[in-house]
């Protein structure tokens, strides 16, 4: 995977509870395995940028910067988010392509290592689709592979999806990822902005953690997103 990313905006990370009270040390280590099962997995990629994340209050208001789809936006309660930018210069009607043709993505996104439409007929609302990802054996997690079922919830054509639903894997699991993608045109491009948030009880055992491993995987998803809308 090439090394060249674009510039995106991050949050940086904030302590946990636990951290500002001088108790690191006592991080669940199912948490720590769980990142690390990630990593391998392609949520946090090789060459990939360190993502510095933090969750946003739950009682920030809504963006109005690309930040909601018919409405709609990713969980305002979720203490793990992230959000992020590129600009891609390609052809709106490209990019939407490739990001909504669900059962190519394996072609594109090496982390995916399958993807299947489970209706019939062009990405809408209420449109679901499973993908699956590896997650290799960690000291305290199995071998296994994720499962993501995602149902969308709003779509426009040409302008933004969102979708969501859980990722579950033997000894892995992330009840509910609530994910955001909006496309705007800009002189000589697009402006793709994306944000998503996690919740669960295990991956919310470490938040700036389980943070840092969303923010990486995002990164990943625009960076392949660029690269393969931009290949002449």
């Amino acid at each position: 995977m090439p090394s060249t990313r674009s510039t995106t905006r991050t949050a940086r990370p904030t302590r946990t509870a636990d951290a500002r009270h001088g108790r690191r040390g006592r991080r669940p280590e199912r948490a720590a395995a769980v990142v690390v099962a990630f990593a391998a997995a392609g949520f946090l990629t090789a060459g990939g940028p360190a993502a510095q994340a933090a969750p946003r209050p739950a009682s920030a208001p809504v963006r109005h910067d690309g930040g909601a789809c018919r409405g709609h936006g990713v969980d305002p309660s979720a203490r793990i988010r992230y959000h992020s930018d590129v600009v891609i210069h390609a052809s709106l009607g490209r990019i939407w392509r490739l990001q909504t043709d669900v059962e190519r993505w394996p072609d594109w996104q090496p982390p995916v290592t399958g993807a299947e439409r489970l209706d019939a007929g062009p990405l809408r609302k209420g449109s679901r689709f499973r993908w699956t990802t590896p997650a290799p054996a960690t000291p305290t997690t199995p071998a296994t592979t994720l499962k993501i079922t995602s149902t969308v919830r709003q779509l426009q054509r040409g302008a933004c999806v969102l979708w969501s639903g859980p990722a579950v894997g033997e000894g892995l699991r992330i009840d509910e990822g609530v994910h955001l993608w909006t496309f705007t045109e800009v002189d000589g491009g697009v402006r793709v902005h994306t944000e998503e948030t996690w919740t669960g009880a295990q991956v919310e055992a470490d938040v700036p953690t389980a943070t840092a491993a969303l923010g990486a995987g995002l990164e990943a998803w625009l960076h392949d997103l660029k690269t393969t809308a931009e290949r002449a």
